[in-house]
């Protein structure tokens, strides 16, 4: 059978998503808890990569199992053997043709900067500190900018396949202020290589 994942984690520790050889990733240690569960070499697919110490709330994956034990088996073993940074949040059985990466409506990234003049011990993996005053009223109107259809080359990193096409749609583009936090938000269909990184980056320039 087919089982889609709702993963979430806090990923300071891990090169990103994707299984590298010689580095920590999030793919690994789902793929060694699955083994751990089923005694099964499993390589499981994700909605997208996510680049090194990136975070995720809903990060989905799909694999296939010979296994029966229950999608709440699964939930429960696979966070048993998970690492503290990486959790299970729901575990669903799916259609064998299911693909995460080509099933996936949108794609939602959130960037986070704290304009507070102290930095904060709590808040340092999941937020930017910016002591510069910054103009949201001109970060939200170049923000507007992203959206649609562009070539987004200068934006992107390396690609696997460099005559691949570099063109991503931008669905929404929004920068808003939350207490002493400016918060950048962008939701697409794909994403290149840092795409996102380097567009909040952009904003804060």
């Amino acid at each position: 059978m087919r089982l889609a994942l709702i993963v979430e984690y806090e990923g300071t520790a891990y090169s990103g998503f994707q299984y590298q050889i010689d580095s920590p990733t999030v793919q690994e240690q789902l793929e060694q808890s699955i083994t751990a569960l089923t005694g099964e070499e499993i390589r499981v697919a994700a909605a997208g990569r996510t680049d090194s110490g990136v975070h995720a709330l809903g990060q989905v994956v799909a694999f296939d199992t010979d296994t029966r034990h229950s999608t709440t088996t699964v939930l429960r073993a696979m966070n048993h053997w998970l690492p503290d940074d990486i959790a299970v949040k729901a575990a669903y059985r799916v259609a064998a043709n299911f693909d995460p990466r080509r099933d996936a409506i949108s794609r939602v990234y959130r960037y986070t900067v704290s304009t507070s003049s102290v930095r904060s011990p709590l808040r340092r993996r999941t937020t930017a500190l910016v002591r510069e005053r910054l103009d949201t009223g001109r970060m939200k109107k170049a923000a507007k900018l992203f959206e649609g259809v562009h070539d987004f080359a200068l934006f992107g990193g390396p690609l696997e396949d460099p005559s691949a096409s570099t063109v991503r749609q931008v669905f929404s583009a929004r920068v808003r202020n939350r207490d002493e936090e400016i918060v950048i938000e962008v939701a697409g269909s794909a994403f290149l290589p840092r795409q996102v990184r380097r567009m909040a980056g952009a904003l804060i320039d």
